[in-house]
């Protein structure tokens, strides 16, 4: 028996557990367990000994491998947890983690997380997951009652579908945004990012509907980009139908720099919204509101229910348009982690204030009892200007919180502060190579939250 196995099978023995070892290490083969399966039989009691628990810890960041995260679950399964369902699905937290879990965690604010009591023996398996965004990594050996450091290259999510899973993203351009940018920032492997005739994840879609191409985004892709040349295909084919859109774990919808109701007709608005009670989410930029609030002027032109979570005065741009928006620490219950996180990360040098460059402000306020507000403006800090800037409610509205299976975030905060989506610049010419601005560092804290589980206990 090695030095290791002999001092574990010791450890065993001092501290009354109840695995017995055989000379290979492993549970002996006429052992019956009884409170005891599999890898829990691991897990050792240190404190007899006056040792310390035997623990995990690490950070998990995004794919950058720069940018921590928070509200990752991160755990030891009892079971290989399988494969992900594609495409929505209701994903309650109460539905509990796949493969079950021996131990379980979730990262704080600074992105960092502690698994404590883990299996002390060789091969460990540990799930890194929120949302579909899921790494598996398997740890050779860990010691028992010690703390065992990962490497922060194992506990960043997946940049590529060779490192582990990534949600199925459709994205629709438009030329007052560029949402597209955001997950390039972040990550992602360019080979994830094509066109929706390509393999990667994240597909990449044009409004070629409106009047004159008017509002239309980026539509094509530079010359040998590694998720493939293809041309996007039209967004009227992706909000068309449920159909098209449930295939999609997550829809971003761009701003396009006014409504152009000509390429959304109510039947699209009603095809957004059946495909989030489905447990799809959708995050909608500025004019897109139109999915959100409907049509202008026109309330016969909406989804009633989602028209009734704020109030659009569908205001234009704001003079002075560079203002200080305020993270909403009372009534959001993730309002407190949310501004510790922007601080940890520098996304605010003062905590609650967000500097936002091209704010706009088309929803006054929010009903509370119906969603999330995140971020606002308030007179106090932008004089002048009164919004909720920021905002999310889970879906079906018309069902009680319990029974909800879908989110839809809206934003009249833009990514393109340092990024442009235009017809006649390719992908990803437009966008900034600079560091995460402010405000994207806020908007991606809610790009990998929108993907997290619905009704999350904190």
């Amino acid at each position: 028996m090695g030095i290791r196995r002999l001092a574990l099978a010791l450890l065993l023995a001092a501290c009354g557990h109840h695995s017995d070892l055989d000379p290979a290490g492993d549970v002996d083969a006429g052992y019956e367990p009884d409170a005891c399966v599999g890898l829990s039989c691991f897990q050792f009691d240190c404190a007899p000994k006056g040792l310390p628990q035997t623990t995990l810890s690490g950070t998990v960041y995004a794919p950058n491998g720069t940018l921590p995260l928070y509200g990752v679950d991160v755990y030891v399964p009892y079971s290989d947890p399988g494969p992900l369902t594609d495409g929505a699905v209701c994903a309650r937290c109460d539905q509990g983690l796949q493969g079950g879990a021996i131990v379980q965690t979730r990262t704080d604010e600074a992105g960092h997380f502690r698994l404590d009591n883990v299996p002390a023996t060789t091969d460990v398996p540990v799930v890194i997951q929120i949302g579909k965004w899921r790494r598996q990594i398997t740890i050779p050996s860990i010691p028992a009652c010690e703390d065992s450091a990962l490497d922060p290259a194992m506990t960043r999510l997946p940049k590529n579908s060779m490192e582990g899973d990534l949600p199925h993203i459709a994205i629709s351009t438009g030329n007052a945004d560029a949402l597209e940018c955001l997950p390039l920032k972040l990550g992602v492997d360019p080979s994830e990012i094509s066109a929706s005739t390509g393999t990667g994840h994240i597909h990449l879609y044009t409004n070629m509907g409106n009047t004159n191409n008017n509002g239309k985004g980026a539509s094509t892709f530079k010359a040998g980009w590694a998720g493939g040349t293809a041309a996007m295909t039209d967004s009227r084919g992706l909000w068309d139908t449920v159909d098209h859109l449930k295939q999609y774990d997550i829809v971003f919808l761009s701003c396009e720099g006014n409504q152009y109701t000509e390429s959304k007709p109510l039947t699209s608005l009603q095809a957004v919204r059946d495909y989030a009670d489905l447990g799809g989410r959708v995050f909608a930029s500025h004019w897109a509101n139109i999915f959100v609030a409907g049509k202008k002027n026109d309330a016969s032109y909406a989804i009633p229910e989602w028209r009734a979570v704020g109030d659009f005065n569908f205001g234009g741009n704001p003079s002075p348009e560079n203002l200080t928006a305020t993270i909403d620490e009372v009534s959001n219950p993730k309002g407190m982690s949310f501004a510790t996180w922007m601080m940890n990360v520098m996304g605010s040098t003062t905590r609650d204030f967000i500097p936002v460059t091209q704010a706009r402000t088309t929803c006054t306020k929010i009903d509370k009892t119906k969603g999330e507000q995140w971020v606002f403006l308030d007179t106090t800090t932008s004089p002048g200007f009164s919004s909720a800037m920021n905002f999310q409610f889970t879906t079906p509205q018309t069902l009680p919180e319990d029974q909800r299976c879908g989110k839809v975030v809206f934003s009249d905060m833009h990514v393109s502060a340092d990024s442009t989506s235009k017809p006649g610049t390719a992908y990803p010419n437009g966008c900034s190579t600079a560091d995460l601005t402010p405000q994207e560092k806020a908007l991606s804290f809610m790009f990998f939250d929108i993907a997290s589980c619905v009704g999350q206990l904190f």
